[in-house]
């Protein structure tokens, strides 16, 4: 079956290529030379150190050939997302038969030398892993934590009009619950819109050391399971009980023909408007071959073919096993390399007839490899900028409403930016953005339904791990998005986190992958506002989990009122290769700056207060030119107000106390130059906090997190940290602090209690019991009354 494009390409032809990819990953697991047995194999031509998993590749080696013969006779543009753990030979394999490794790395050729560099850089020191990774060019899934691929595709194909994402799922994987959760991602895709994804579930029953689940259920469940997550499954097996492998290609090359018409029906049909009732159901493919196929059968007495043994390396022990050496050489042999290279080591000619042309072959699409498509148009933040008195302020705001404002007209100019979130868009005060846009749906609709639309932008579904995912796939292939959660629940993508931190980390020093915009994280219903939720919600260690990647990649920025936190969007919107934690309450706060002063602090990162302190002779142009008796630092808007009240309640107790207000935005700026490129120098470091005064510092996190960024401070052992300390109920605000001691009495006390002689002075005593005592009555009061008094909840700043 063929449709119009390219002409017909003989099968013949796609089992070359599918035994040349073959030969090649099975080169980069064991050979340092003789690429092309020239003469018989010797030990010193293995590899010290044997690294690599031959199981999977087979499998994707024969989909990658049957895809390559799609695209050439449709033109299909086509990404491939390799989901199985270590399938680097593979992917490496026909990335170097399609040219564009070559073109990539000029000193890999397309020849005897380039091959014997390809197999020798393989899991080498010096060399490349044995992942997908950032340096294998068409990539954008790595494999190296199972589970992503799926949720990568779908957002891959968001906005992609005319592409096909062939997403190859390995059956281990399919055992992963972010995995399980991806199935459905075609919930949010428009057929006429947006590209289409094609999963391929490859099964070949193994895992490490067992069965895999999907492998081993009855085929009418297997059937029903897929038809259950809207796909109409076309399955083919193959490869067993020694089946020539011709029959095996012309099954697979009918199920993909199948596919991609099916894909292009149900885009046609949807541009009729054939699905505005239900969601179309979409084709996947079910792949079964055995583990390793085309490997050794038996080695030594036991089956290793379509077994868990195929995993890794089947031949463990070459160098040393003569035996072993010889079933190697036979190995290789048996793929007739003769036939696929020439004497000078290039892919035989025959093979051009599957080699997609430029920017179609799946290695070099610019989807995968070019960067951000454009550039942000962003708003100017003047119309959204909140208005504050210098000489009043603390009037009550609600930033994320305000930043809602700001995003649905960053949305309004740019059509490639969207927003991903678990059913909390409105939870979190951004409704804003659906005066611009939806809710993408592709299911049913009824009439009460709100802002839900076949087009719309935001996405969102009760799973973190779908949203980072798509989100995820999105912005690796170009485009700009938010990802918006509670606070203690973001914890559960920690590993994605980590592995998408990772490949910016890498792909940084692949000098042909383009900018990528940030990942950006808006962390809302943090733990501070969780005390209607209790305990369960109340988590900020996400942040701990950040600061520990390179300095080259995260920022954390903790915004204390909404013209801050515009600023702090509009910046991280206009980064790229970085992942962004912005943690920001949705409930009222009190605004501070006014937007000129917001724009500084941001630029600045940390910043003096003077107006929030009580400090004679401060020179902001100079801030070592007087010392305080204490510094009271602040990062985040809860612990921003209640610094600013404790600092208050010291001026109006202790007027003749020299009090230093410092605000931190940029917690990064805490660091140690050498360790992040934000930290500030040793000299302002020290002119902001001193070497001599105590710093009292209220930190909207763990207290060690702050201690973990300052410790080589001169001014370290002056630091006293209040912070979350796992003290949780469900409660009020104030209490809520006072649990956790970051009230803004407890504030004051530390400085009573750290600044030296303090505490012995006429009166202090006295004063001391008073906020002791008020404490207690705070506390007292919310548990009679279900609610913090007036005096908390009617605190009004007072400017010293």
């Amino acid at each position: 079956m063929q449709a119009s494009g390219g002409a017909s390409v003989a099968l013949d032809t796609v089992d070359a290529w599918w035994r040349a990819a073959n030969y090649l990953s099975v080169g980069q697991i064991y050979l340092m030379r003789n690429p092309l047995l020239d003469r018989p194999l010797e030990a010193d031509d293995i590899k010290p150190r044997l690294l690599g998993h031959w199981g999977t590749s087979p499998g994707l080696n024969l989909v990658y050939a049957h895809l390559n013969r799609a695209i050439v006779e449709r033109g299909t543009p086509t990404l491939y997302v390799c989901g199985p753990g270590h399938g680097g030979p593979a992917m490496v394999a026909n990335t170097w038969l399609d040219g564009t490794y070559s073109e990539l790395f000029p000193a890999i050729t397309e020849d005897r030398e380039g091959m014997e560099r390809l197999f020798r850089q393989f899991s080498f020191p010096g060399g490349i892993p044995s992942h997908a990774a950032p340096e294998t060019p068409g990539s954008i899934n790595e494999g190296g934590e199972l589970g992503y691929s799926l949720m990568h595709a779908f957002g891959a194909a968001l906005d992609n009009p005319g592409l096909v994402v062939a997403c190859v799922v390995g059956d281990g994987e399919a055992e992963t619950g972010p995995l399980a959760t991806s199935w459905r991602g075609h919930s949010f895709l428009n057929p006429v819109t947006d590209g289409a994804v094609l999963p391929i579930l490859h099964l070949n029953g193994y895992k490490i050391a067992n069965p895999t689940l999907l492998a081993r259920i009855p085929e009418a469940e297997l059937v029903d399971f897929f038809r259950g997550n809207g796909y109409e499954p076309l399955l083919v097996t193959g490869g067993f009980d020694g089946e020539d492998p011709m029959s095996v290609h012309a099954r697979l090359a009918d199920a993909i023909d199948v596919a991609y018409e099916r894909i292009a029906s149900i885009r046609a049909d949807a541009a009729a408007g054939a699905f505005d009732e239900s969601a179309p159901r979409w084709p996947a493919i079910v792949l079964r071959t055995p583990k390793g196929w085309t490997g050794p059968r038996v080695v030594d007495g036991v089956q290793v073919e379509g077994t868990f043994r195929a995993h890794q390396v089947p031949l463990a022990g070459v160098r040393e096993n003569p035996e072993h050496l010889a079933m190697l050489e036979a190995w290789l042999r048996s793929y007739r390399p003769e036939e696929l290279f020439d004497r000078d080591g290039r892919p035989n000619a025959d093979l051009d007839a599957l080699r997609p042309r430029g920017d179609l072959r799946m290695s070099a699409t610019p989807i995968a490899n070019a960067g951000i498509v454009r550039e942000l148009d962003l708003p100017p933040l003047d119309a959204f900028s909140v208005e504050v008195d210098p000489g009043a302020r603390g009037a009550s705001g609600e930033g994320m409403t305000i930043l809602g404002d700001w995003l649905a007209e960053l949305m309004r100019r740019n059509p490639d930016v969207r927003v991903f979130g678990p059913d909390e868009v409105l939870s979190n005060r951004l409704g804003a953005v659906f005066d611009v846009t939806d809710r993408a749906w592709a299911e049913a609709l009824h009439p009460l339904d709100e802002h839900l639309a076949r087009s719309g932008r935001v996405i969102e579904a009760l799973s973190e791990h779908l949203m980072q995912g798509m989100l995820e796939g999105y912005l690796l292939t170009g485009r700009h998005g938010l990802i918006t959660s509670y606070e203690a629940f973001i914890h559960i993508v920690d590993s994605m986190f980590n592995q998408h931190a990772k490949w910016l980390e890498a792909a940084i020093r692949v000098p042909w992958r383009g900018d990528l915009a940030s990942l950006n994280y808006l962390l809302s219903s943090h733990v501070w506002r969780q005390d209607h939720n209790g305990f369960s919600h109340q988590d900020p260690g996400f942040l701990n989990v950040v600061v520990n990647k390179q300095a080259d990649v995260v920022r954390v920025y903790l915004p204390p009122d909404a013209n801050t936190l515009l600023e702090v969007m509009r910046h991280v919107f206009d980064t790229q290769n970085r992942v962004n934690v912005i943690v920001a309450g949705k409930q009222p706060q009190p605004q501070w700056l006014t937007p000129m002063e917001a724009a500084a602090h941001v630029d600045a990162g940390i910043g003096v207060w003077a107006a929030a302190g009580n400090e004679p002779g401060y020179d902001a142009a100079d801030p070592a030119a007087s010392v305080p008796d204490v510094v009271m630092a602040c990062a985040g808007d809860v612990p921003t107000m209640e610094t600013v009240a404790a600092a208050q309640l010291l001026r109006e107790r202790l007027p003749d106390l020299r009090v230093r207000v410092v605000n931190v935005v940029d917690l990064m700026r805490l660091q140690d130059p050498s360790h992040h490129p934000h930290g500030l120098n040793d000299l302002a470091f020290d002119a902001i906090f001193t070497t001599e005064a105590p710093v009292i510092f209220a930190f909207h996190g763990y207290p060690s997190l702050i201690h973990q960024l300052a410790y080589r401070r001169s001014s370290h052992a002056n630091l006293h940290v209040r912070g979350f300390i796992e003290q949780g109920t469900t409660t009020t605000p104030f209490d809520m602090l006072h649990l956790n001691d970051l009230d803004r009495y407890r504030l004051a006390l530390d400085v009573i209690r750290r600044v030296p002689g303090l505490a012995g002075r006429t009166g202090v005593a006295e004063i001391a019991d008073e906020w002791h005592a008020a404490r207690a009555s705070a506390r007292a009061y919310a548990y009679e009354h279900g609610a913090d008094p007036d005096w908390i909840t009617g605190w009004e700043y007072e400017p010293g």
